[in-house]
């Protein structure tokens, strides 16, 4: 945030924490009290092992600065909500422009639109599951260049209105909504800014404290009777969407769905047409399959060597050990196969589609090689 603000068309303050002697005491603290070592890792994670160490002394620092300054010159216990005078002053005068140089910082990145760039070429023939969560979340915003210049559009805003202490309080309270999205994302999607957004929502905090009778009666007079009908009626509409959604959340297309019988995604190890074992490339269009995929009990779908998908309708018959497809609408097509399953990830197809006889021998993929589905939240995060 120094950086931010001594900023001048040469350069800015590098970053103090690297250097020493925050770095040497930082090394020192992690290797004393939490017994690891704290190595300095460049990069795009502010969430190592080195910042949550070095987050910890300069927390326990200010702890002790503060107790001593209350000690020596005691201020009212109202601090928080009046302006208050001197070092009181200053020290806001620096939380306003630390933070407004932050929004103006991260929120130009989207209005000129580098902090999320357009997908790559290499990213756009890219399976979606071979990402991880935060790279979804890159790409999601850097593939609409219109949203992004609205989110920071709202965050230079939130800077531009800290500027002034007559508009703090409203540019706080922009910046509070905008950093807390900004912190629920973070979280959500395992990007290793979530201590310095979670210092923005505390910046934020701390500004619109004095304020922060005048914005709570804003929404709230207490002079105003509640109007207990409305809020009646309006916690029986929130109970009725609440129970339509829970019956959504358990409906046959619903996120908590029943799997098939045939749970996976199926790699095709050897498929032969009429007895003629070769390369599914070389088949006709409609059997280039290289992948089955069972999700749904009532649907199925072969991926063929371009990527595309041929579905079908499909009901199992587990006891028998027979599968009969349908095909969109038609009501005389079908296909039928009966199926062995030797092990829990080896499955064996044999039947008759479009009057050609199909064997198939599949292999299940281990959902744990999809980076999408293993991206996990975490405190500590090394940079990629």
């Amino acid at each position: 945030m120094l950086g931010g603000i001594a900023l001048t068309p040469f350069g800015a303050l590098p970053a103090l924490g690297p250097l020493w002697p925050m770095r040497a005491i930082t090394g020192w603290t992690a290797r004393t009290l939490f017994g690891v070592a704290a190595t300095f890792e460049a990069g795009n994670s502010g969430d190592t092992v080195f910042s949550w160490a070095q987050t910890f002394w300069i927390f326990v620092c200010a702890l002790i600065a503060a107790a001593v300054w209350l000690r020596l010159k005691p201020e009212p216990t109202d601090t928080l909500t009046t302006a208050g005078s001197g070092f009181s002053r200053t020290f806001r005068l620096f939380l306003r422009l630390a933070l407004a140089s932050q929004m103006f910082y991260f929120g130009m990145a989207k209005i000129v639109p580098t902090q999320f760039v357009p997908p790559a070429l290499t990213t756009l023939v890219q399976p979606i599951g071979n990402m991880g969560l935060s790279n979804l979340l890159w790409i999601f915003m850097g593939s609409s260049t219109p949203y992004q210049i609205f989110t920071g559009c709202a965050e230079v805003t939130a800077g531009l209105l800290l500027l002034s202490p007559r508009t703090t309080p409203l540019g706080a309270l922009i910046a509070l909504a905008d950093m807390t999205q900004v912190f629920a994302l973070n979280m959500a999607y395992d990007v290793g800014l979530k201590q310095i957004a979670f210092h923005y929502i505390v910046m934020a905090l701390l500004l619109l404290a004095p304020d922060a009778r005048r914005v709570a009666s804003a929404f709230v007079r207490s002079e105003e009777r509640v109007h207990w009908p409305q809020v009646a009626f309006g916690l029986y509409l929130l109970a009725t969407f609440t129970s339509l959604q829970s019956a959504q959340w358990r409906a046959p297309e619903g996120p908590a769905h029943p799997r098939s019988a045939l749970y996976g995604i199926w790699d095709i190890d050897e498929l032969s047409v009429d007895a003629d074992v070769h390369p599914a490339v070389l088949n006709d269009y409609d059997r280039r399959w290289r992948r089955a995929i069972f999700d749904f009990p009532g649907r199925m779908a072969f991926q063929r060597t371009d990527d595309s998908f041929a579905r079908y309708g499909v009901t199992i018959d587990g006891a028998r050990r027979v599968m009969m497809l349908t095909k969109g609408n038609s009501r005389t097509w079908s296909a039928s196969f009966t199926f062995d399953r030797p092990a829990e990830d080896r499955l064996t197809l044999d039947g008759m589609m479009d009057g050609h006889a199909i064997r198939m021998r599949l292999s299940r993929v281990g959902l744990d090689s999809y980076p999408l589905l293993n991206s996990r939240f975490r405190w500590v995060r090394p940079p990629d």
